[in-house]
């Protein structure tokens, strides 16, 4: 585990030290949900998923539909009614 201190600037900004971007492979542009809880504020870092972890997530998505039943018409009124404002 790596261990360092920072702080924030008075645009909120903190710098990540160099070696904990070098271990968690961030570069530039890299993004972050941020977790706040008691005293801990935590950057998570958001990963695309492989083509593998997309696969299977649209293999369930696909699965779960044919399970309740619905049809390519069903996905159409309903984004239909979303854009109508309904």
């Amino acid at each position: 585990m790596a261990v360092s201190t920072t702080k924030m600037s008075s645009r909120g900004q903190v710098v990540i030290p160099e070696e904990i971007r070098q271990r968690a492979k961030l570069r530039e542009g890299s993004r972050f949900v941020v977790l706040y809880h008691g005293d801990a504020v935590v950057l998570k870092i958001i990963s695309e998923p492989s083509k593998e972890e997309l696969q299977a997530m649209l293999d369930k998505v696909r699965s779960q539909v044919r399970k309740a039943g619905l049809k390519k018409s069903d996905l159409d009124k309903a984004i239909g009614k979303v854009r109508r404002g309904r």
